[in-house]
Parts: structure tokens; sequence; C-alpha cells
């Protein structure tokens, strides 16, 4: 049995050993993603079988999907996302329960993208659909430990009419995200090695969030860490932008025209264009908070470093930046400019190879 042959049989393997623990899935299609391996083998289609799954019990009709199955990939399900009543609460629901994060069963994976980013990080999926609104993608790669981009707002088609979400993917690492981003975009020019040092400015807080200082100085010692490499030269401008989070709410509960709303919108998209100017990326932590527990995460906003990018349309990307000293993952946010997914993409593969590699989650427990 050839490699890309057995590459689905070995994902419903670990499926069916570990998702009664994890409840990442919400439904399953054994038997449809062996047949669409063969067809895609036997056709010499150029994912050849990859085994990928769908947020929610939508995603299989998603853009996103479509075109993976067009290119030979094979859905092995749809992931969880949040039950009714579980906005604050645990972020993904299945037959099996509640969706746990793989490295600590009583914390949330985070959401909405839940069991896309668990089903990566234990490996029952090479790479996952997701869609990201404030945080959506980002949050749950970071809370998993696995890499996740939301694209520049437009580039790909979305159905949320609020125009604050945008579709993303989440994998092991950059380099196994660029299968998806190589077949959603026209005209896509491979990835390539970008010249180092990437310019940079690292902001902790963007001006106005509360950050859990444990969180904080593991990315901390991760942009430190690159700088030392040589991969990242560090810019001396200050990101401080404007508190997002009313602006967000006025736009998603249909008010965009609400001036307090075009005002903040206005002014962090100039404050962002200078920021990035010339190239330049910006480095956040993913989230100012560690994953909470299933009950919620109290006053904190998650959301509070991911928003304002939904906002902007600008694509920013989770990587896996370390761990805080109880065993919860933590995320390097990085943004660029309007369009530059790509070299984002390129980019963060750069940061991940000065990066230690990122670990498998330990086995899954018994519920």
């Amino acid at each position: 049995m050839t490699r890309t042959t057995s590459a689905v049989a070995r994902a419903l393997e670990r499926i069916d050993r570990l998702d009664p623990a994890l409840g990442a899935f919400i439904e399953l299609w054994p038997d449809e993603a062996l047949a669409r391996e063969r067809e895609a083998v036997a056709r010499r289609l150029p994912l050849g079988g990859l085994p990928f799954a769908v947020k929610g019990p939508s995603g299989i009709r998603s853009f996103a999907a479509r075109r993976l199955l067009a290119a030979g990939g094979s859905p092995v399900g749809a992931t969880s996302v949040p039950g009714p009543g579980a906005h604050w609460q645990t972020w993904g629901l299945g037959p099996h329960g509640r969706t746990v994060n793989p490295w600590r069963a009583d914390r949330t994976p985070g959401g909405s993208s839940a069991g896309s980013a668990v089903a990566v990080a234990a490996g029952m999926a090479e790479l996952a659909t997701g869609g990201d609104g404030a945080g959506s993608v980002r949050i749950p790669a970071a809370w998993c430990g696995v890499f996740g981009l939301k694209t520049t707002n437009g580039l790909l088609p979305s159905p949320d009419r609020s125009g604050l979400a945008s579709a993303g993917v989440l994998a092991r690492s950059a380099d196994a995200a660029e299968p998806y981003l190589r077949h959603m975009l026209d005209g896509y020019e491979p990835v390539t090695a970008p010249a180092l040092p990437l310019p940079a400015v690292y902001s902790e807080d963007l001006g106005y969030a509360e950050v859990d200082p444990e969180v904080a100085a593991v990315v901390r010692a991760a942009v430190d860490r690159l700088v030392a490499a040589g991969t990242v030269r560090l810019l001396g401008r200050e990101a401080a932008l404007l508190d997002p989070v009313g602006a967000w709410t006025a736009i998603r509960g249909g008010a965009p025209d609400d001036p307090g709303a075009v005002r903040v919108r206005r002014e962090n998209d100039e404050r962002l264009d200078a920021l990035l100017a010339g190239g330049a990326l910006l480095l956040t932590p993913a989230t100012p908070n560690r994953p909470h527990g299933h009950e919620g995460p109290g006053a904190l906003y998650s959301t509070a470093l991911t928003w304002v990018f939904n906002l902007s349309g600008h694509p920013a990307a989770s990587l896996p930046a370390g761990f805080t000293g109880d065993g919860c993952p933590v995320g390097l946010q990085v943004a660029a400019a309007r369009g530059a997914d790509v070299r984002l993409l390129a980019a963060a593969r750069a940061v991940e190879g000065a990066l230690p590699a990122a670990p498998s989650p330990p086995p899954a427990p018994n519920r």
C-alpha cells in the first residue's frame, strides 16, 4: 500500500481511536473519503487524496471545500462548532459531548473553528477549513498549537454579509497549509523564501489590550529568538491602535455606518497602513489569555488581539510560539498588508524555521 492510498485510512484510524475523547468531529464520511482517495490517485490529481476536514455541518458546501475536492482532496468529516448557548462556554459540541483541548482536556480548544483545530493538532486530518470573523481560526490555532491563517477579507468568497469574516485554514505548519492557498487562488505563484531579515513591528498589546504576563513573555521570547536568528529585524514603530470592540460589535449588529465604528475603523486603518509600510509585518500574541476552562473566560475577550484585523481586512496568521508553565500552547500572531497572503505564508515558513518545532499533543485521555 502506497503512502498516498494509505493517508485517508491512517486518518480514519486516528479518528476512530482518538475522537471519542476529543470530540472534534460531528460527522464522518469514511467510505466516501476512501473512494475519493482512490479516484484522486487514479486520476493523478494534485492533492492525491489528501485527507482534510471541513468546519461545521455546512463546510462541505464552502468554496474552499469545493476547490480542495476538485484538486483531489478527500474530506473525512465535518468538525464541531459552538452549540446553542455556547457563546462564551465550550466552543465545540458533537456526538461525544464537548470538544476538548488536546493539550489539556479541562480547557477549551477555542472557537469557533474548534473541531478543525483539534483534528489537525491530533493528526486526524492534514488540514482543515475554517472561517474567521473575529479570530475563529487564529484563536483555536493558538490554543491547540497549530498554524492558522485568516485570509484577506474579500479574497475568497464568504457567506458573511457583514464583511468581517473571511475563509481560513488550519494545518500543522505554514508549509502544510501551502496546498490550501495554492488551490484557492487563481494565478497562484509558488511560495518562495523571502529575503531575511524580515522587517517587523512587535506589539504586546496593540495599545489597548490587557495581556496575561506569561502569555506575553512566551511570545516575546519567540520574537527575541527570531531577532537573534536573523529572521526578523524589529522596526522602531509603535502600535497604538484604538480598541475595536465597539466598532466590531456595531458592524456585526448591522450598523456599519455607526459614527463611532466609522471613526475607529478609519483611524485604525491609517495606523495599520503606517505600521505595515514597506512590507513590514506586525507581530503580536494571538490571544491575550491562555486557553480557559469550559465554563468560559469570564470578562475577558479572547478576541482582543484578533478582531482588529477582521475590521481592517488584513491577512493574519497564528504560529506556535511555546507553552505557559501549566502546559497551555501560546500563539504568535503575524499580520501583513492586505492582499499579501502568499507573502505572509512565506514569512510564516521562515519564522517557523527559526523557532523550535511544534510538538504533538499527548495521547488523548478517556472521557
